[in-house]
């Protein structure tokens, strides 16, 4: 239900997303203002310093239509536990925020990657 709220509306038979399997994901710790980009593979873990993340699903919004990505991660922090676990959208990340004091997390795009 909440990816149909994320694309605009009911996921009905007009709208037609393509699955990928990795996710690229740009991270930036706020504290030291540098930005890695990772790839993730779904349904694989991937660490980044002090966060550890599980991308479940990445879709690519019908290339018809105007180009958009979708992801749903979970991430968690040291220490802290799971600290977000929701759909990202790249065209509207402030949908959907990871807001953490220590980190940004957002969405560059789906793709397959072979492996």
């Amino acid at each position: 239900m909440f990816f149909a709220a994320m694309t605009g509306g009911a996921c009905g038979a007009a709208d037609a997303y393509v699955e990928r399997n990795t996710a690229v994901v740009d991270i930036m710790n706020k504290a030291a203002g540098k930005v890695q980009t990772i790839r993730i593979p779904v349904g694989e873990t991937a660490q980044f310093e002090k966060l550890r993340m599980v991308v479940r699903s990445c879709k690519q919004a019908d290339p018809f239509q105007a180009e958009d990505y979708f992801m749903f991660i979970e991430v968690f922090k040291n220490g802290d536990g799971q600290i977000f676990g929701n759909w990202m959208s790249r065209n509207e990340p402030g949908r959907a925020p990871l807001q953490n004091a220590d980190y940004d997390v957002w969405l560059v795009k789906c793709e397959n990657s072979e492996g």
